[in-house]
């Protein structure tokens, strides 16, 4: 006889059917793009976790380790925030991004939000639906180590950190070179967007004063929202930077903050270029307005000079239409051509004049 099966049996296996998979946290390798320790500028062969590299520099007592991540999310990056002691609000910033350009300091730790941008390619700025695109990559700093957290496919740092590899003299200056030579690129990034955005702009200002040529002002103010998206990324890094240049942080070395200005001035120049692009398209906004008023102004005069032509044969034929038996020329054998005669006539008349005063 077979046995039925018990009651805790069935609601266990009806609990394992009804109970959804629990979700499988990714391993922080996930989100590691790098890790590499440096003594004396040059980097040591091998691959490393960040617990082996900053064990293996803290043993020394020599050099430091940058690791970048990617995305990480608050599991992926809690190790890395209890073996460097990072400050749990930064990494609560570093994790859900979406912050503004800024410079903190949390103990020996600084923390450095960085806005990065790209120009979006496109045939037109006509056309375009998209012209600014702009990430964030956040930096840990400490005396033995560096912590790049970035948000975004376009705001890495490989590069970076291949050119400072080649560069060992300025890599033995510690992780202050690398913090300088990751705003250097992010600043000039700013400066290679807002060439290619004067030329949109350029081009933009030639359709608008262009004479009889159709202006679209929902892609300027497309562009202005752009611009101003720009300027968000650019403007509240000139403070961060002026403190590093000014020695107001103690982590900086005075060698390193002539480099931190040198920073700034090119900041500078690109907040100069937003200023200018910022009242360039307001004036071309203005403009395009008033283009498109002058262009509904002589459409609604042409129209109404064609009303004024048509209103002649429409008189006639309502007043040949009243039925009347008694009206001139009703019965004459030449009346209904001379009466055309007379509408063409008229109309020929008006079309000249209004021709002449350029309502035509």
């Amino acid at each position: 006889m077979p046995t039925l099966p018990s009651l805790g049996g069935l609601r266990a296996r009806s609990a394992r059917h009804e109970r959804p998979n629990a979700p499988v946290p990714a391993p922080l390798s996930a989100s590691v793009v790098d890790c590499g320790i440096y003594i004396d500028g040059k980097r040591l062969p091998g691959h490393w976790t960040y617990t082996e590299a900053v064990g293996e520099v803290r043993e020394r007592g020599d050099g430091f380790v940058w690791i970048g991540l990617h995305e990480p999310d608050e599991q992926q990056i809690q190790g890395v925030a209890e073996t460097f002691g990072l400050h749990e609000l930064a990494v609560e910033d570093a994790v859900h991004a979406h912050q503004r350009p800024k410079l903190e300091l949390y103990d020996e730790t600084l923390f450095m939000v960085l806005k990065t941008v790209r120009y979006v390619a496109h045939e037109s700025p006509g056309t375009a639906h998209e012209i600014v695109e702009t990430g964030e990559l956040m930096v840990f700093l400490g005396d033995d180590f560096v912590v790049t957290v970035r948000h975004g496919n376009h705001s890495g740092v490989a590069d970076v950190r291949r050119h400072l590899e080649l560069d060992s003299e300025r890599m033995a200056m510690g992780p202050t070179a690398v913090l300088h030579a990751i705003a250097d690129r992010i600043v000039d990034s700013y400066l290679a967007v807002t060439a290619a955005i004067e030329d949109d702009i350029d081009v933009m200002e030639v359709d608008v004063f262009a004479p009889r040529t159709a202006v679209d002002a929902e892609q300027i103010y497309l562009m202005k929202r752009e611009v101003l998206e720009l300027r968000r990324a650019v403007l509240p890094l000139a403070a961060p930077l002026r403190r590093l240049s000014e020695g107001d942080v103690a982590l900086v070395p005075e060698e390193v903050r002539s480099y931190f200005r040198d920073v700034e001035d090119h900041l500078t120049t690109v907040s100069e270029h937003i200023a200018g692009f910022d009242e360039l398209l307001t004036t071309l906004v203005d403009a395009a307005l008033a283009k498109i008023t002058l262009q509904q102004n002589t459409d609604m005069r042409k129209i109404t000079a064609w009303a004024a032509v048509i209103s002649i044969p429409t008189m006639v034929a309502g007043i040949y239409g009243m039925n009347f038996q008694v009206m001139p020329e009703l019965h004459w054998k030449f009346g209904y051509p001379t009466v055309v005669a007379i509408i063409v006539a008229v109309c020929l008349l008006l079309y000249r004049i209004l021709r002449r005063n350029r309502w035509l």
